[in-house]
């Protein structure tokens, strides 16, 4: 049973897998980085400072009375909230990463029409007399001596 699991564990597709898993567990890292360090502070900028990560509503008052300075303070109150700020985050995430998607299967796509070569010219032919093949610029068919018209 465990060569069976060791086989199975070391299949290619298997393999490729977990290996497609990982990188897209970084590459949504390097992602959630770039949106929340690099796009949203310019973006809050020019919407008068603010920070998307403490946008939230607070639908019930914790233990300390609101209003609270940010989600964290909220959190730590003991408050029900509505986090929207880390919401758009989220969706802005997932846009930047199904494009980075788009692109590589985009990529992929043309490397595949570029390898498909034309079919290659015929190097035969089929006599129309006996249907044998024979090559392509023959006259006369060799098995059937039928003098070939095309």
């Amino acid at each position: 049973m465990l060569k069976e699991f060791r086989d199975f564990a070391m299949r290619g597709n298997v393999l490729d897998l977990a290996i497609g898993v990982i990188i897209g567990g970084a590459f949504g890292a390097i992602t959630k980085s770039l949106v929340d360090d690099i796009i949203m502070p310019p973006i809050g900028l020019l919407l008068g400072n603010t920070d998307f990560t403490n946008l939230f509503l607070t639908l019930k008052a914790g233990a300390a009375a609101g209003p609270y300075a940010s989600l964290a303070a909220a959190q730590e109150a003991g408050a029900v909230t509505l986090n929207y700020g880390l919401f758009l985050n989220t969706i802005i995430n997932f846009i930047i990463i199904a494009f980075a998607m788009f692109l590589v299967v985009r990529a992929v796509n043309r490397m595949e029409k570029k390898e498909e070569a034309a079919p290659a010219e015929p190097s035969t032919k089929r006599c129309g007399f006996c249907f044998t093949e024979i090559p392509i610029q023959a006259t006369r068919c060799p098995n059937c001596t039928s003098e070939l018209l095309e």
